[in-house]
């Protein structure tokens, strides 16, 4: 392997952080044309167009399902195998399911390629975190995690207002497109700049999942899954609030979406430096954060002004949670690092299936498209909750293995 100079570590970083971008690119510029895809795809769109977008929320479920099985099972049928080999492996995957999307003819073909497409998703976010926190170094475990996932809120300020843009101007099929053409330039740029680590050759598929069998693990999951799924619950039908509740035009989505994806890409860069100064906190002060965000938006999204800030600090809280849950998950899953990452992310898609059923059940059922805002409100208490409990296990965890060697725990005499 080439020595890693300053100039290859940059660049193999900016690799890893552009692999994300077209997986943020590819997940989230589906929610905001869904109007499109369901007017094409689906009958009856011109009687009763609400019916019908909530319907076409499968696609955002179907992509959730995706990630959900594929991240487990690549982590754990690649435990042994090379960090960058299962990169490629990965991103080349990634582009032959844009590519099939972006030419299904009917909407239940193109339902299961979404799926398809998703399967290296959770995977690619595992392994790159895991790479970008070794390039960065000991005691840079979250900045690494929130570098890898950089990309994932970028792409909702650049990549996704473009191919929201692109979608609605040039046909929704054209956005997959670039999501292909995204995904080919960071394999070319992977294979040339990735560091070429060795695989663990003591690692197997078995060992891998142990880390399944820890209860830390599965409430952190469950964080996830919950918590973040009161994101997914308003972005899902972002596009419908812009231009049915605030009444402002559809070129405006994209801009709505930037927006959102400007408070992601601060939150994010927040939650990896704060998470290496107290992981603990920043996930209460987070998922606080988070709750009233989500509120506030439920309160006044029907004015462009309200609109506009609530979606920023939607974006904003909710991503100062992902690279400090990941962060987590890496440390509590010991030696099964990849899986614990790769299946944060499988958590964060149960969360986005989650999510999109239950704001889109709320709608059908004629509460109107701010809505889900509350459906999120009492998701993320839920997470808060849950993250709650997580740090209690862990210090119950803790205070019983001070006992076990005689040591006197806290509160005791």
């Amino acid at each position: 392997m080439a020595p890693l100079t300053p100039v290859r570590r940059a660049i193999a970083l900016f690799t890893l952080a552009l692999g994300g971008f077209g997986i943020g690119v590819t997940e989230f510029a589906s929610m905001g044309l869904l109007p499109d895809i369901a007017r094409e795809l689906l009958p009856g769109y011109d009687a009763d167009p609400q019916a019908v977008i909530a319907r076409a929320g499968v696609l955002i479920t179907a992509y959730a399902l995706g990630v959900v099985v594929g991240a487990p099972v690549f982590a754990v049928l690649a435990a042994r195998m090379p960090q960058a080999w299962l990169t490629f492996i990965l991103l080349g995957l990634f582009v032959l399911g844009s590519v099939a999307s972006a030419f299904m003819p009917t909407f239940g073909t193109l339902a299961i390629f979404r799926f398809i497409a998703a399967l290296p998703h959770g995977a690619y976010f595992g392994v790159a975190s895991l790479i970008a926190a070794r390039i960065m170094g000991p005691g840079m475990q979250g900045r690494g995690v929130a570098l890898a996932l950089s990309g994932l809120t970028i792409a909702n300020v650049i990549g996704v207002p473009l191919a929201t843009w692109l979608g609605q101007t040039s046909g929704w099929r054209s956005a997959y497109v670039l999501v292909a053409a995204i995904f080919a330039v960071t394999l070319m740029l992977a294979l040339f700049f990735l560091p070429r680590y060795p695989g663990d050759h003591t690692r197997s598929p078995m060992k891998e999942l142990s880390a399944l069998a820890n209860m830390r693990v599965w409430i952190m999951v469950a964080v996830g899954a919950v918590g973040f799924g009161g994101f997914f619950a308003v972005y899902s039908y972002i596009a419908e609030v812009t231009t049915r509740e605030t009444g402002l035009g559809e070129h405006t989505v994209p801009w709505v979406l930037a927006c959102l994806g400007v408070g992601m890409t601060v939150g994010n860069f927040l939650g990896g430096w704060a998470s290496d100064k107290d992981l603990t906190r920043t996930i209460m002060v987070g998922f606080t954060a988070f709750i009233i965000s989500l509120a506030v938006y439920s309160l006044v999204a029907q004015t462009p002004v309200g609109l506009i800030i609530s979606v920023f600090f939607i974006g904003l809280t909710s991503s100062t949670l992902i690279p400090t849950i990941q962060t987590r998950l890496i440390r509590i899953s010991h030696e099964s690092a990849l899986l614990g990452a790769a299946i944060n992310h499988a958590a964060f898609n149960v969360g986005n299936s989650l999510g999109a059923w239950l704001g889109g059940a709320v709608i059908a059922a004629g509460l109107g498209y701010r809505a889900p805002g509350w459906v999120g409100v009492i998701l993320a208490i839920l997470g808060l909750l849950l993250a709650i409990t997580s740090i209690a296990v862990e210090r119950r965890d803790k205070a019983r293995s001070l006992n076990t060697v005689g040591l006197p725990v806290m509160g005791e005499e």
